[in-house]
């Protein structure tokens, strides 16, 4: 089965789409339905039950996907560390950003690129769902989150940027006319949240309750920051954001306002298991300094 192929099956074996499959890989869905069939031949037995509304997998297939899915994942990552090494690169940074500001903290990822021209830095955006557990995973090395993280198995390093705070709203909401709110405001609206956020962390960014004890209810769960903008968007939630936020979001049908009894959020570098790489990292932090706004 040639790379392509497991590509095409385990595709079709998330999407359970054809059509979805064929534009996800820029071919026809004539194609996956070709590739597909080729493999059952193979093998000897289905892969997947097919009518007219719905695309399932049988048991083999369920099987095979359970088989392949690793085994095609560390193929393209040896791979691309074969590529990497024909460019004389020896390892990959792997940064996860819970905030938006990836291009604000440029002089950070500058000076590490031309400090260690060996290695690759990959960044990308964190989930808000259980949002430490790439690191516990392996499948991030540094976290950028916001302080405090009181996690006995992980280790904070230097803070790279402090934030002030702001409220989002919609344009039609009742508070959107406002100069400036305060913490105490907040509970007399529902507010946004990701999932399987620890207590203590959650309560950091947006308290759980008012100065005056009143409940702030968090109604919606959601896994990122563009879901929790959107119910904003609509009405059905007030959020709290980092003020960096309005940098990258220049929507019509939101009002942002300052929030005027929070402090400063600290964002700060966050790891799990210490290498060269992310000691390098945090010593270009230390160089350089947290940003201020």
């Amino acid at each position: 089965m040639e790379l392509r192929d497991i590509e095409t099956f385990l595709a079709l074996a998330e999407e359970l789409h054809f059509g979805r499959t064929a534009q996800r890989l820029h071919v026809t869905t004539a194609r996956v339905s070709q590739v597909i069939k080729q493999q059952e031949r193979r093998i000897g037995g289905q892969l997947f039950d097919r009518s007219t509304r719905t695309v399932r997998l049988t048991p083999l297939g369920a099987q095979l996907r359970d088989d392949l899915g690793p085994v095609y994942a560390g193929l393209l990552e040896s791979l691309e560390r074969a590529r990497q090494a024909s460019r004389g690169i020896t390892g990959t940074l792997r940064v996860g950003m819970i905030p938006f500001n990836t291009y604000d903290l440029r002089p950070f990822w500058t000076t590490f690129r031309i400090r260690h021209p060996q290695w690759a830095l990959q960044i990308r955006r964190a989930s808000f769902v259980d949002p430490f557990a790439a690191l516990r995973t392996g499948e991030q090395d540094i976290l950028v989150a916001w302080l405090p993280v009181d996690e006995p198995d992980l280790t904070v390093g230097p803070v790279l940027f402090s934030d002030r705070r702001i409220l989002a709203v919609s344009a039609d909401h009742e508070l959107a006319e406002r100069a400036s709110v305060s913490v105490e405001m907040l509970a007399d609206f529902p507010n946004g949240s990701g999932e399987g956020l620890p207590d203590y962390w959650e309560d950091a960014y947006l308290p759980f309750q008012s100065p005056r004890g009143l409940v702030i209810e968090r109604r919606a769960l959601l896994a990122n920051g563009d879901d929790l903008i959107h119910l904003v968007s609509l009405g059905e939630t007030v959020q709290v954001f980092p003020v960096h936020v309005t940098d990258y979001w220049a929507m019509p049908d939101v009002r942002w306002l300052p929030i005027t009894d929070l402090t400063r959020l600290r964002y700060a570098l966050v790891w799990r298991t210490e290498t060269e790489m992310v000691r390098a990292m945090a010593r270009v932090v230390s160089d350089l300094g947290a940003l201020l706004r």
